[in-house]
């Protein structure tokens, strides 16, 4: 995949992510960066079980991004939740 898809690709399952997570975005260089993780984090997920991870910019892929960045955006919030003010 160029780096315009994975770019694509992460913008749409980083806000996908975002809504599922917490109903609202993260901004959109962090719903970015953390839906190309997301990407990454999916398709490591989905290959450790046997299944394909990201295989190009397509439906599939988007899911697995998707599932990979709902699992990297808790773990952020997880992280920024346990901060005091």
């Amino acid at each position: 995949m160029s780096i315009i898809s994975w770019i694509i690709l992460g913008v749409i399952a980083g806000f996908l992510g975002s809504k599922i997570v917490n109903k609202t975005g993260q901004g959109i260089l962090l719903d970015i960066v953390l839906g190309v993780v997301g990407a990454i984090v999916g398709g490591l997920i989905f290959s450790a079980f046997g299944a394909s991870g990201v295989t190009g910019l397509n439906i599939y892929s988007l899911v697995v991004a998707v599932i990979g960045a709902v699992i990297v955006l808790w773990a952020y919030h997880q992280m920024t939740a346990n901060r005091a003010p």
